[in-house]
């Protein structure tokens, strides 16, 4: 969460080739998942006639990955991280902006989730070695000629990928991901200098990211790192 998963969402699914681009909020299973996926999708957005992919984005530990299916035996996974010094404050100022108390507009429950998922990527690693590309989601904005060749590598992609995306029809709709205008601007852009947290729980993530973030190098089948 907060990695810029919306803006990679939109960047692939405005790919001729690729459908999809938001987070679905699904688990996959079973191969009914799948189709539901489908029928998910195209409900709101038209699928493209030269489109062989279908996008989604898990953020969260509650939703599951089954690749024991044999429908997603030629799936290409992607995983991204993002530091925890721009993650945590974007977390707890995005939900901040509620009008409920939520967990994570509390910088030691916005914590405790971001150790826990990192938690939950480093055991997926270890147990689907070379199953999964890896990229540090910072070089989406500071390297991103270097991480487009490589997702069009990954992806196979027989067109380059655009700074330039689209807008579509859950574009910053509230649940599906980033809500903010500057997703809403249909370019990449650099991100805002990210503002102060507590330093002894920025520790104890930082401390989960460096761990997590080796565990997803040695064990992915090809990285692009900052």
């Amino acid at each position: 969460m907060r990695a810029y998963t919306s803006l990679v969402g939109h960047v692939l699914g405005s790919h001729p080739e690729i459908d999809g681009y938001y987070e679905m909020h699904r688990t996959y299973v079973l191969a009914d998942d799948l189709d539901r996926q489908l029928r998910q999708y195209a409900a709101h957005d038209a699928l493209k006639p030269t489109s062989r992919l279908l996008f989604d984005k898990l953020l969260h530990n509650d939703y599951t990955l089954n690749l024991a299916l044999p429908e997603l035996a030629d799936a290409t996974l992607l995983l991204a991280l993002r530091p925890p010094a721009a993650t945590l404050p974007s977390i707890v100022a995005l939900f901040a902006q509620k009008d409920r108390d939520d967990l994570y507009a509390d910088p030691a429950g916005a914590t405790a989730y971001y150790v826990d998922r990192l938690a939950a990527l480093a055991d997926f690693a270890a147990r689907h070695p070379g199953r999964f590309h890896y990229f540090d989601a910072d070089t989406l904005l500071a390297a991103t000629p270097r991480l487009f060749a490589a997702l069009e590598r990954w992806l196979r992609l027989g067109a380059p990928l655009a700074t330039d995306y689209h807008r579509f029809s859950q574009t910053g709709v509230a649940g599906a991901g980033d809500a903010s205008p500057v997703l809403a601007s249909g370019r990449i852009q650099r991100a805002s200098p990210p503002a102060a947290f507590d330093p002894v729980l920025l520790a104890r993530a930082d401390a989960a990211y460096r761990d997590c973030r080796a565990q997803l190098f040695a064990h992915a089948a090809e990285s692009v790192l900052s």
